[in-house]
């Protein structure tokens, strides 16, 4: 399966890269690295953070042809790479790019220090939903998403509290293009990673929205038991008032978790 193409982009300060640990972020379906601001402003004196963009999503070019969750784990891996070629790195994503960094885990977990995977699972959704998903954005684009989005991705009171940064989000997905958006339903279709949850053995940090309807706490518990089961290393955490994007609507929250898990990833690889 054909490995799609991915840019990037910087969300730290403009400085020479490569002085502080590298933390790679990834994106929800329909929205861009727009998603990461806010919390990057946070983590950005301590990390140089790199936020990639999903296939026609923001930055990063149309996809032409399908693909799947391992492909675009492949195309991450290829972006730390062209940053810091052979560097181990941090990673947090939201949604499908916290399935994403699941699949990171599973089939690249040599080169994760820590992993924050937030607002996801294991598996989300059911295949036919998202094939549907896939076909209606095909032949409608994605402006027909909008609505079901707004009221999936915020918490009630917040599209009125935080008018531009919602309206941010929602016009990245209305100027997605529709034929990459539904190549990831149809990749997020034939995700399923519960039967390998017990390989991953980076530390891992599992998010979750007490109002998410999409990736539900008992989700989040779910990624972290199957971690642990296999012997690996995980928490999993839910915060009040959140919906479905965690580090729109908490930034500060994430990142002080994210900020946790990272010092205690670090502090582990510097006692080796």
């Amino acid at each position: 399966m054909a490995k799609p193409a991915l840019k990037a982009a910087l969300l730290s300060p403009q400085r020479p890269l490569g002085e502080h640990p590298l933390l790679l972020v990834g994106p929800s379906l329909g929205t861009s690295s727009i998603l990461w601001n806010r919390a990057a402003s946070l983590l950005g004196t301590d990390y140089d953070v790199v936020a990639w963009d999903l296939p026609g999503h923001g930055v990063s070019p149309a996809a032409t042809e399908t693909f799947d969750v391992a492909a675009l784990a492949d195309a991450v891996v290829d972006l730390a790479d062209s940053i810091a070629p052979g560097e181990n790195f941090h990673y947090a994503g939201v949604s499908l790019g916290g399935a994403v960094g699941l699949q990171l885990g599973i089939k690249h977990g040599a080169r994760l220090k820590s992993l924050s995977v937030q607002n996801s699972g294991a598996k989300i959704g059911t295949p036919e939903g998202w094939l549907e998903r896939a076909e209606t954005v095909r032949t409608q684009g994605t402006p027909v998403m909008i609505q079901g989005s707004a009221e999936r991705w915020f918490a009630p009171g917040f599209m009125d509290s935080q008018p531009e940064l919602s309206s941010r989000l929602l016009h990245a997905l209305r100027d997605a293009d529709r034929f990459s958006y539904a190549f990831c339903c149809e990749a997020l279709a034939a995700f399923d990673v519960r039967a390998e949850l017990g390989s991953i053995r980076v530390p891992t940090q599992v998010i979750a929205g007490a109002l998410d309807g999409v990736a539900t706490p008992a989700m989040a518990d779910e990624v972290a038991t199957g971690i642990m089961d296999g012997g690996g290393t995980a928490t999993a955490v839910t915060l009040e008032g959140v919906a479905h994007l965690a580090p729109a609507e908490a930034p500060a929250h994430v990142a002080e978790l994210m900020r946790g898990l990272i010092s205690w990833a670090e502090s582990q690889v510097a006692a080796k």
